[in-house]
Protein backbone atom coordinates (compact mmCIF):
# COMPACT_ATOMS: atom_id res chain seq x y z
CA UNK A 1 0.00 0.00 0.00
CA UNK A 2 1.42 3.64 -0.82
CA UNK A 3 1.92 6.10 1.75
CA UNK A 4 -1.02 8.20 0.55
CA UNK A 5 -3.43 5.29 0.64
CA UNK A 6 -2.43 4.31 4.12
CA UNK A 7 -2.70 7.80 4.76
CA UNK A 8 -6.05 8.31 3.22
CA UNK A 9 -7.63 4.66 4.73
CA UNK A 10 -6.48 6.21 8.47
CA UNK A 11 -8.48 9.17 8.02
CA UNK A 12 -11.51 7.22 6.91
CA UNK A 13 -10.89 4.81 10.30
CA UNK A 14 -10.16 7.75 12.18
CA UNK A 15 -13.83 9.63 10.44
CA UNK A 16 -15.45 6.50 11.42
CA UNK A 17 -14.33 6.50 15.04
CA UNK A 18 -15.44 10.19 15.27
CA UNK A 19 -18.37 9.15 14.29
CA UNK A 20 -19.12 6.29 16.71
CA UNK A 21 -17.68 8.47 19.55
CA UNK A 22 -20.29 11.53 18.62
CA UNK A 23 -23.31 8.80 17.76
CA UNK A 24 -22.60 6.98 21.45
CA UNK A 25 -22.15 10.25 23.00
CA UNK A 26 -25.45 11.22 21.23
CA UNK A 27 -27.20 7.86 22.37
CA UNK A 28 -25.76 8.30 25.85
CA UNK A 29 -26.92 11.90 26.06
CA UNK A 30 -30.71 10.53 24.75
CA UNK A 31 -31.08 7.45 26.97
CA UNK A 32 -29.72 10.24 30.01
CA UNK A 33 -32.58 12.87 28.70
CA UNK A 34 -34.82 9.80 28.30
CA UNK A 35 -34.02 8.22 31.85
CA UNK A 36 -34.78 11.45 33.34
CA UNK A 37 -37.88 11.78 31.84
CA UNK A 38 -38.94 9.04 32.86
CA UNK A 39 -37.43 9.65 36.34
CA UNK A 40 -39.53 12.87 36.22
CA UNK A 41 -42.63 11.31 35.52
CA UNK A 42 -42.28 8.91 38.44
CA UNK A 43 -41.89 11.42 40.83
CA UNK A 44 -44.77 13.08 38.79
CA UNK A 45 -46.84 10.06 39.70
CA UNK A 46 -45.39 9.73 43.12
CA UNK A 47 -46.18 13.61 44.00
CA UNK A 48 -49.94 12.67 42.28
CA UNK A 49 -50.52 10.08 44.52
CA UNK A 50 -49.31 11.49 47.91
CA UNK A 51 -50.98 14.62 46.97
CA UNK A 52 -54.58 12.88 47.06
CA UNK A 53 -53.80 10.29 49.47
CA UNK A 54 -53.29 14.06 51.99
CA UNK A 55 -56.90 15.12 50.78
CA UNK A 56 -58.35 11.96 50.82
CA UNK A 57 -57.43 11.32 54.94
CA UNK A 58 -57.67 14.93 55.59
CA UNK A 59 -59.24 15.56 59.06
CA UNK A 60 -59.56 19.46 59.42
CA UNK A 61 -60.76 20.87 62.61
CA UNK A 62 -64.31 21.65 61.33
CA UNK A 63 -65.31 18.43 60.35
CA UNK A 64 -63.69 16.93 63.31
CA UNK A 65 -66.36 18.66 65.25
CA UNK A 66 -68.98 18.10 62.47
CA UNK A 67 -68.14 14.12 62.99
CA UNK A 68 -68.41 14.85 67.39
CA UNK A 69 -72.09 16.08 66.79
CA UNK A 70 -72.89 13.74 64.64
CA UNK A 71 -71.97 11.07 67.40
CA UNK A 72 -73.31 13.12 70.03
CA UNK A 73 -76.65 12.51 67.73
CA UNK A 74 -75.84 8.61 67.79
CA UNK A 75 -75.27 8.24 71.53
CA UNK A 76 -78.43 10.24 71.77
CA UNK A 77 -80.67 7.94 69.74
CA UNK A 78 -79.24 5.05 71.48
CA UNK A 79 -80.21 6.22 75.11
CA UNK A 80 -83.56 6.23 73.39
CA UNK A 81 -83.19 2.73 72.87
CA UNK A 82 -83.82 3.48 69.27
CA UNK A 83 -83.34 0.46 67.33
CA UNK A 84 -81.91 2.63 64.48
CA UNK A 85 -79.26 3.57 66.00
CA UNK A 86 -75.29 2.63 65.09
CA UNK A 87 -74.42 3.09 68.83
CA UNK A 88 -75.83 0.28 70.94
CA UNK A 89 -75.40 2.30 74.40
CA UNK A 90 -75.25 -0.70 76.18
CA UNK A 91 -76.48 -0.35 80.51
CA UNK A 92 -73.99 -2.02 82.12
CA UNK A 93 -75.93 -1.44 85.32
CA UNK A 94 -72.53 -0.20 87.57
CA UNK A 95 -74.06 2.76 89.25
CA UNK A 96 -71.72 2.37 91.87
CA UNK A 97 -68.17 2.79 90.59
CA UNK A 98 -65.26 2.32 93.34
CA UNK A 99 -64.73 5.10 96.13
CA UNK A 100 -61.56 4.17 97.78
CA UNK A 101 -63.44 2.80 100.86
CA UNK A 102 -63.31 -0.71 99.44
CA UNK A 103 -62.17 -3.24 102.04
CA UNK A 104 -61.66 -7.27 101.81
CA UNK A 105 -60.52 -9.82 99.52
CA UNK A 106 -61.66 -9.82 96.06
CA UNK A 107 -61.02 -11.65 92.82
CA UNK A 108 -61.36 -11.15 88.74
CA UNK A 109 -62.11 -13.03 86.26
CA UNK A 110 -60.26 -12.08 82.74
CA UNK A 111 -61.66 -13.39 79.53
CA UNK A 112 -61.04 -11.89 76.40
CA UNK A 113 -59.16 -14.04 73.86
CA UNK A 114 -57.57 -16.87 73.38
CA UNK A 115 -55.77 -16.31 77.51
CA UNK A 116 -57.56 -15.35 80.38
CA UNK A 117 -56.20 -14.15 83.88
CA UNK A 118 -57.14 -14.19 86.87
CA UNK A 119 -56.74 -12.33 89.54
CA UNK A 120 -57.12 -12.03 93.44
CA UNK A 121 -56.70 -8.21 95.43
CA UNK A 122 -56.61 -7.32 99.26
CA UNK A 123 -58.16 -4.12 99.30
CA UNK A 124 -57.14 -2.18 102.59
CA UNK A 125 -59.19 1.00 102.24
CA UNK A 126 -58.52 4.56 101.32
CA UNK A 127 -55.29 4.43 103.16
CA UNK A 128 -53.34 1.73 101.78
CA UNK A 129 -55.74 0.86 98.65
CA UNK A 130 -54.54 -2.49 97.07
CA UNK A 131 -52.42 -4.22 99.64
CA UNK A 132 -51.42 -7.07 97.99
CA UNK A 133 -52.43 -8.42 94.53
CA UNK A 134 -51.61 -11.49 92.63
CA UNK A 135 -52.17 -12.92 89.41
CA UNK A 136 -51.72 -16.10 86.71
CA UNK A 137 -52.46 -16.07 83.24
CA UNK A 138 -54.02 -19.50 81.48
CA UNK A 139 -53.83 -20.17 78.03
CA UNK A 140 -57.06 -22.08 76.38
CA UNK A 141 -56.67 -25.16 74.36
CA UNK A 142 -57.16 -24.91 70.94
CA UNK A 143 -60.06 -27.35 71.10
CA UNK A 144 -61.24 -26.05 73.57
CA UNK A 145 -62.66 -22.60 71.60
CA UNK A 146 -64.41 -24.77 69.48
CA UNK A 147 -66.15 -27.52 71.72
CA UNK A 148 -68.91 -26.83 74.15
CA UNK A 149 -69.83 -24.58 76.52
CA UNK A 150 -69.65 -27.19 79.27
CA UNK A 151 -65.94 -27.95 78.31
CA UNK A 152 -64.83 -24.13 78.03
CA UNK A 153 -66.42 -22.91 81.41
CA UNK A 154 -65.37 -26.19 83.28
CA UNK A 155 -61.48 -25.50 82.10
CA UNK A 156 -61.84 -21.96 83.41
CA UNK A 157 -63.37 -22.94 86.92
CA UNK A 158 -60.76 -25.49 87.44
CA UNK A 159 -58.35 -22.87 86.75
CA UNK A 160 -59.90 -20.53 89.14
CA UNK A 161 -59.94 -22.98 91.75
CA UNK A 162 -56.45 -24.17 91.25
CA UNK A 163 -55.49 -20.17 91.77
CA UNK A 164 -58.03 -19.96 95.15
CA UNK A 165 -56.04 -23.38 96.44
CA UNK A 166 -52.64 -20.88 96.20
CA UNK A 167 -54.17 -18.11 98.51
CA UNK A 168 -51.44 -17.53 101.08
CA UNK A 169 -52.11 -16.57 104.70
CA UNK A 170 -51.68 -12.56 103.87
CA UNK A 171 -54.65 -12.71 102.12
CA UNK A 172 -58.04 -12.48 104.53
CA UNK A 173 -61.82 -13.28 103.65
CA UNK A 174 -64.04 -12.46 107.05
CA UNK A 175 -65.56 -14.97 108.86
CA UNK A 176 -68.82 -16.44 107.27
CA UNK A 177 -67.84 -14.70 103.68
CA UNK A 178 -68.62 -16.02 100.80
CA UNK A 179 -65.72 -15.21 98.00
CA UNK A 180 -66.90 -12.87 95.31
CA UNK A 181 -65.55 -12.48 91.54
CA UNK A 182 -65.30 -9.61 88.75
CA UNK A 183 -66.30 -11.05 85.47
CA UNK A 184 -64.64 -9.45 82.56
CA UNK A 185 -66.17 -10.87 79.59
CA UNK A 186 -65.14 -9.03 76.26
CA UNK A 187 -67.39 -10.79 74.12
CA UNK A 188 -71.13 -9.44 72.79
CA UNK A 189 -73.17 -9.74 75.62
CA UNK A 190 -76.81 -8.50 76.23
CA UNK A 191 -76.64 -7.34 80.06
CA UNK A 192 -79.09 -7.95 82.05
CA UNK A 193 -78.03 -6.77 85.84
CA UNK A 194 -74.86 -6.24 87.38
CA UNK A 195 -74.42 -10.44 87.48
CA UNK A 196 -76.12 -11.60 84.69
CA UNK A 197 -75.74 -11.45 80.53
CA UNK A 198 -76.80 -13.29 77.54
CA UNK A 199 -73.98 -13.80 74.81
CA UNK A 200 -75.09 -12.17 71.75
CA UNK A 201 -72.35 -13.92 69.83
CA UNK A 202 -69.01 -15.25 69.90
CA UNK A 203 -65.97 -13.41 68.06
CA UNK A 204 -62.14 -13.57 68.49
CA UNK A 205 -62.31 -16.87 67.00
CA UNK A 206 -64.22 -19.02 69.54
CA UNK A 207 -67.24 -21.18 68.31
CA UNK A 208 -69.06 -22.63 70.96
CA UNK A 209 -72.16 -24.52 70.56
CA UNK A 210 -74.92 -24.03 73.35
CA UNK A 211 -74.18 -20.73 74.85
CA UNK A 212 -75.05 -18.00 72.66
CA UNK A 213 -78.41 -16.67 74.74
CA UNK A 214 -77.90 -18.20 77.68
CA UNK A 215 -76.49 -16.76 80.86
CA UNK A 216 -72.45 -16.54 80.78
CA UNK A 217 -72.72 -15.67 84.73
CA UNK A 218 -75.12 -18.76 85.01
CA UNK A 219 -72.87 -21.10 82.93
CA UNK A 220 -69.31 -20.04 85.15
CA UNK A 221 -71.30 -20.13 88.49
CA UNK A 222 -72.54 -24.00 87.59
CA UNK A 223 -68.55 -25.18 86.48
CA UNK A 224 -67.29 -23.81 89.29
CA UNK A 225 -70.29 -25.38 91.58
CA UNK A 226 -68.66 -28.71 89.71
CA UNK A 227 -65.14 -27.86 90.88
CA UNK A 228 -66.56 -27.39 94.57
CA UNK A 229 -65.82 -23.82 94.38
CA UNK A 230 -67.80 -21.69 96.64
CA UNK A 231 -67.86 -17.99 94.65
CA UNK A 232 -70.28 -15.60 94.02
CA UNK A 233 -69.80 -13.46 90.41
CA UNK A 234 -70.89 -9.87 92.00
CA UNK A 235 -70.15 -8.27 88.93
CA UNK A 236 -70.10 -9.05 84.92
CA UNK A 237 -68.25 -6.29 83.16
CA UNK A 238 -67.19 -5.45 79.55
CA UNK A 239 -63.42 -4.26 79.79
CA UNK A 240 -63.67 -0.54 79.01
CA UNK A 241 -66.46 -0.35 82.12
CA UNK A 242 -63.37 -2.08 83.84
CA UNK A 243 -60.60 0.75 82.86
CA UNK A 244 -63.12 3.17 84.14
CA UNK A 245 -63.68 2.07 87.17
CA UNK A 246 -59.93 1.11 87.44
CA UNK A 247 -59.43 4.62 86.67
CA UNK A 248 -62.06 6.07 89.29
CA UNK A 249 -60.19 3.87 92.11
CA UNK A 250 -57.36 6.14 91.25
CA UNK A 251 -58.71 9.29 90.35
CA UNK A 252 -61.97 10.03 91.59
CA UNK A 253 -62.56 12.78 88.52
CA UNK A 254 -62.11 9.74 85.65
CA UNK A 255 -65.66 10.56 83.86
CA UNK A 256 -65.12 8.18 80.73
CA UNK A 257 -62.46 5.47 79.77
CA UNK A 258 -61.23 5.33 76.10
CA UNK A 259 -59.37 1.57 74.71
CA UNK A 260 -57.34 1.95 72.14
CA UNK A 261 -55.38 -1.04 71.22
CA UNK A 262 -56.08 -3.56 68.66
CA UNK A 263 -59.81 -2.43 68.81
CA UNK A 264 -61.47 0.63 70.49
CA UNK A 265 -64.23 1.40 72.84
CA UNK A 266 -65.41 3.81 75.33
CA UNK A 267 -67.38 4.26 78.35
CA UNK A 268 -68.51 6.59 80.40
CA UNK A 269 -70.45 7.63 83.75
CA UNK A 270 -74.15 9.40 82.52
CA UNK A 271 -76.98 11.05 84.51
CA UNK A 272 -79.65 8.19 84.83
CA UNK A 273 -82.15 10.12 84.38
CA UNK A 274 -80.25 11.12 81.05
CA UNK A 275 -81.16 7.75 79.98
CA UNK A 276 -84.80 7.19 78.58
CA UNK A 277 -84.95 3.51 77.94
CA UNK A 278 -83.89 2.68 81.45
CA UNK A 279 -87.09 1.72 83.13
CA UNK A 280 -86.22 0.46 86.46
CA UNK A 281 -85.80 2.59 89.37
CA UNK A 282 -83.58 5.63 89.38
CA UNK A 283 -80.09 4.27 91.50
CA UNK A 284 -79.23 5.98 94.49
CA UNK A 285 -76.36 6.93 93.10
CA UNK A 286 -78.08 8.97 90.10
CA UNK A 287 -75.62 7.64 87.88
CA UNK A 288 -74.62 4.58 85.20
CA UNK A 289 -71.85 3.65 83.54
CA UNK A 290 -72.27 3.24 79.54
CA UNK A 291 -70.72 1.21 77.45
CA UNK A 292 -70.97 3.16 74.30
CA UNK A 293 -69.55 0.20 71.57
CA UNK A 294 -68.74 3.57 69.75
CA UNK A 295 -66.34 1.18 66.95
CA UNK A 296 -69.72 0.82 65.34
CA UNK A 297 -69.82 4.57 64.62
CA UNK A 298 -70.31 5.31 61.04
CA UNK A 299 -71.43 8.68 59.70
CA UNK A 300 -71.01 10.56 56.11
CA UNK A 301 -68.66 12.94 58.08
CA UNK A 302 -66.10 10.60 58.72
CA UNK A 303 -63.95 11.21 55.84
CA UNK A 304 -64.01 7.89 54.23
CA UNK A 305 -60.97 7.23 51.09
CA UNK A 306 -60.78 4.30 48.62
CA UNK A 307 -58.73 2.20 50.61
CA UNK A 308 -60.99 2.61 53.82
CA UNK A 309 -63.35 1.33 51.56
CA UNK A 310 -61.70 -1.52 50.04
CA UNK A 311 -60.76 -2.15 53.07
CA UNK A 312 -63.97 -2.80 54.48
CA UNK A 313 -65.28 -4.47 51.58
CA UNK A 314 -62.82 -7.50 52.06
CA UNK A 315 -63.28 -7.34 55.69
CA UNK A 316 -64.61 -10.23 57.74
CA UNK A 317 -67.56 -7.41 58.63
CA UNK A 318 -68.11 -5.46 55.42
CA UNK A 319 -70.35 -2.46 56.83
CA UNK A 320 -69.80 -2.76 60.47
CA UNK A 321 -67.10 -1.59 62.94
CA UNK A 322 -66.52 1.54 60.31
CA UNK A 323 -65.12 3.79 63.51
CA UNK A 324 -62.86 1.26 64.62
CA UNK A 325 -61.33 0.25 61.13
CA UNK A 326 -60.38 3.69 60.58
CA UNK A 327 -58.48 4.45 64.20
CA UNK A 328 -57.67 1.29 65.95
CA UNK A 329 -54.53 -1.06 65.82
CA UNK A 330 -55.58 -3.81 63.97
CA UNK A 331 -56.21 -1.91 60.76
CA UNK A 332 -53.92 0.93 60.73
CA UNK A 333 -50.71 -0.70 59.22
CA UNK A 334 -53.40 -2.58 56.74
CA UNK A 335 -54.38 1.28 55.67
CA UNK A 336 -50.69 2.19 54.88
CA UNK A 337 -50.04 -0.57 53.67
CA UNK A 338 -52.71 -0.86 51.01
CA UNK A 339 -51.42 3.26 50.08
CA UNK A 340 -48.27 1.76 49.20
CA UNK A 341 -49.42 -0.84 47.35
CA UNK A 342 -51.10 1.96 45.39
CA UNK A 343 -47.47 4.23 45.14
CA UNK A 344 -46.10 0.51 43.79
CA UNK A 345 -48.69 0.16 41.27
CA UNK A 346 -49.00 3.37 39.79
CA UNK A 347 -45.77 4.89 40.52
CA UNK A 348 -43.08 2.57 40.85
CA UNK A 349 -42.40 3.62 43.85
CA UNK A 350 -40.08 0.09 44.98
CA UNK A 351 -39.15 -0.49 41.50
CA UNK A 352 -40.25 -1.72 37.77
CA UNK A 353 -41.78 -5.11 39.55
CA UNK A 354 -44.48 -4.50 42.70
CA UNK A 355 -43.24 -6.62 45.49
CA UNK A 356 -45.22 -9.75 46.11
CA UNK A 357 -45.44 -9.38 49.82
CA UNK A 358 -46.87 -6.20 49.75
CA UNK A 359 -49.99 -7.62 48.49
CA UNK A 360 -50.37 -9.60 51.15
CA UNK A 361 -53.04 -8.33 53.45
CA UNK A 362 -52.39 -7.21 56.93
CA UNK A 363 -48.84 -8.12 56.23
CA UNK A 364 -48.13 -4.88 57.58
CA UNK A 365 -49.05 -4.67 61.31
CA UNK A 366 -49.33 -1.65 63.28
CA UNK A 367 -46.47 -2.05 65.90
CA UNK A 368 -44.20 -1.97 62.50
CA UNK A 369 -45.81 0.57 61.43
CA UNK A 370 -44.79 2.73 64.67
CA UNK A 371 -41.42 1.46 64.79
CA UNK A 372 -41.12 3.20 60.72
CA UNK A 373 -42.68 6.04 62.12
CA UNK A 374 -40.67 6.84 64.87
CA UNK A 375 -37.31 6.17 63.60
CA UNK A 376 -35.06 9.86 64.20
CA UNK A 377 -31.98 8.50 62.53
CA UNK A 378 -30.69 10.30 59.49
CA UNK A 379 -30.86 7.76 57.17
CA UNK A 380 -34.19 6.11 58.49
CA UNK A 381 -32.28 2.82 59.10
CA UNK A 382 -34.74 1.28 61.23
CA UNK A 383 -37.54 1.90 58.15
CA UNK A 384 -35.75 0.64 55.46
CA UNK A 385 -34.63 -2.78 57.49
CA UNK A 386 -38.57 -3.10 58.27
CA UNK A 387 -39.08 -2.86 53.86
CA UNK A 388 -36.61 -4.94 53.77
CA UNK A 389 -38.21 -7.52 56.47
CA UNK A 390 -41.77 -6.79 55.69
CA UNK A 391 -42.29 -5.91 52.36
CA UNK A 392 -38.98 -7.63 50.95
CA UNK A 393 -37.03 -4.94 49.13
CA UNK A 394 -34.06 -5.33 49.73
CA UNK A 395 -32.55 -1.77 49.06
CA UNK A 396 -34.87 1.41 49.04
CA UNK A 397 -33.70 4.68 48.37
CA UNK A 398 -34.03 7.77 51.03
CA UNK A 399 -36.54 8.90 49.10
CA UNK A 400 -38.38 6.03 49.46
CA UNK A 401 -38.22 5.90 53.21
CA UNK A 402 -38.85 9.20 53.89
CA UNK A 403 -42.13 8.86 51.48
CA UNK A 404 -43.27 5.41 53.66
CA UNK A 405 -42.69 7.56 56.99
CA UNK A 406 -44.91 10.39 55.08
CA UNK A 407 -47.85 7.96 54.56
CA UNK A 408 -47.48 6.56 58.57
CA UNK A 409 -47.78 9.94 59.36
CA UNK A 410 -50.45 10.79 57.67
CA UNK A 411 -52.43 7.50 58.36
CA UNK A 412 -51.29 7.76 62.35
CA UNK A 413 -52.59 11.60 62.26
CA UNK A 414 -55.83 11.05 61.27
CA UNK A 415 -56.64 8.19 63.31
CA UNK A 416 -55.52 10.14 66.55
CA UNK A 417 -57.31 12.83 65.16
CA UNK A 418 -61.03 10.39 65.11
CA UNK A 419 -60.19 9.54 68.17
CA UNK A 420 -59.45 12.82 69.84
CA UNK A 421 -63.36 14.05 68.10
CA UNK A 422 -64.64 10.57 69.53
CA UNK A 423 -63.28 11.61 72.99
CA UNK A 424 -64.52 15.44 72.35
CA UNK A 425 -68.11 14.21 71.47
CA UNK A 426 -68.66 12.57 75.05
CA UNK A 427 -67.12 15.55 76.67
CA UNK A 428 -70.21 17.31 74.67
CA UNK A 429 -72.44 15.13 76.08
CA UNK A 430 -71.43 15.56 79.44
CA UNK A 431 -71.13 19.22 79.26
CA UNK A 432 -67.45 19.30 79.80
CA UNK A 433 -66.80 20.74 76.40
CA UNK A 434 -67.10 24.42 77.43
CA UNK A 435 -66.01 26.73 80.40
CA UNK A 436 -69.39 27.61 82.33
CA UNK A 437 -70.57 31.07 81.56
CA UNK A 438 -72.44 31.81 84.89
CA UNK A 439 -68.31 32.67 86.18
CA UNK A 440 -68.25 29.02 87.84
CA UNK A 441 -64.59 26.75 87.84
CA UNK A 442 -64.49 24.48 85.27
CA UNK A 443 -64.23 21.19 87.03
CA UNK A 444 -61.89 19.14 86.41
CA UNK A 445 -62.44 16.07 83.90
CA UNK A 446 -60.26 12.85 83.70
CA UNK A 447 -60.42 10.36 80.51
CA UNK A 448 -59.21 6.84 81.41
CA UNK A 449 -56.91 5.61 78.36
CA UNK A 450 -55.50 2.00 78.03
CA UNK A 451 -54.67 0.16 75.11
CA UNK A 452 -51.20 -0.51 73.36
CA UNK A 453 -51.96 1.54 70.84
CA UNK A 454 -52.29 4.42 72.91
CA UNK A 455 -49.37 3.48 75.34
CA UNK A 456 -47.03 2.59 73.20
CA UNK A 457 -47.26 4.29 69.44
CA UNK A 458 -46.18 7.76 70.94
CA UNK A 459 -46.75 10.29 67.96
CA UNK A 460 -50.32 8.87 68.07
CA UNK A 461 -50.97 9.18 71.59
CA UNK A 462 -49.20 12.95 71.38
CA UNK A 463 -51.44 14.11 68.11
CA UNK A 464 -54.36 13.00 69.92
CA UNK A 465 -53.36 15.00 72.66
CA UNK A 466 -52.85 18.22 70.74
CA UNK A 467 -56.20 17.49 68.61
CA UNK A 468 -58.35 17.37 72.36
CA UNK A 469 -56.86 20.72 73.12
CA UNK A 470 -57.36 22.34 69.45
CA UNK A 471 -61.05 21.28 70.01
CA UNK A 472 -61.75 22.31 73.25
CA UNK A 473 -59.74 25.52 73.26
CA UNK A 474 -56.78 26.41 76.10
CA UNK A 475 -59.19 27.51 78.87
CA UNK A 476 -61.34 24.32 78.75
CA UNK A 477 -58.30 22.48 77.99
CA UNK A 478 -56.30 22.85 80.92
CA UNK A 479 -58.72 21.55 83.10
CA UNK A 480 -58.85 17.77 81.03
CA UNK A 481 -56.72 15.05 81.44
CA UNK A 482 -55.28 12.43 79.26
CA UNK A 483 -54.74 9.25 82.25
CA UNK A 484 -53.17 6.05 81.28
CA UNK A 485 -54.41 3.14 83.03
CA UNK A 486 -52.68 -0.03 82.70
CA UNK A 487 -54.76 -3.30 83.55
CA UNK A 488 -58.25 -1.83 83.92
CA UNK A 489 -59.97 -4.34 82.60
CA UNK A 490 -58.62 -6.75 85.02
CA UNK A 491 -57.99 -4.70 88.42
CA UNK A 492 -61.10 -2.70 87.73
CA UNK A 493 -63.44 -6.08 87.57
CA UNK A 494 -62.43 -6.86 91.10
CA UNK A 495 -62.88 -3.41 92.41
CA UNK A 496 -66.49 -3.57 91.03
CA UNK A 497 -66.83 -6.77 92.70
CA UNK A 498 -66.08 -5.25 95.84
CA UNK A 499 -67.81 -1.92 94.62
CA UNK A 500 -71.30 -4.54 94.04
CA UNK A 501 -70.67 -6.56 96.85
CA UNK A 502 -73.06 -8.70 98.57
CA UNK A 503 -72.00 -7.31 101.87
CA UNK A 504 -71.81 -3.80 100.80
CA UNK A 505 -74.67 -2.67 102.97
CA UNK A 506 -73.40 -4.62 106.04
CA UNK A 507 -69.93 -2.77 106.25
Amino acid sequence: MGKAAAVGTAVVVCAAVGTAVVLGRRRQKRAAELHGAAEAERKRKVADVIEEVERALSTPTALLRGISDALVAEMERGLRGDIHSQLKMLISYVDNLPTGDEHGLFYALDLGGTNFRVLRVQLAGREKRVAKQQSVEVSIPPHLMVGTSMELFDFIAAALAKFVDTEGDDFHLPEGRQRELGFTFSFPVNQLSISSGTLIKWTKGFSINGTVGEDVVAELSKAMERQGLDMKVSALVNDTVGTLAGGRYVDNDVVAAVILGTGTNAAYVEHANAIPKWTGLLPKSGNMVINTEWGSFKSDKLPLSEYDKAMDFESLNPGEQIYEKMISGMYLGEIVRRILLKLAHDAALFGDVVPPKLEQPFVLRTPDMSAMHHDASHDLKVLGTKLKDIVGVADTSLEVRYITRHICDIVAERGARLAAAGIYGILKKLGRDKVPTDGSTMPRTVVALDGGLYEHYKKFSSCLEATLTDLLGEEASSSLVAKLANDGSGIGAALLAASHSQYAEVD
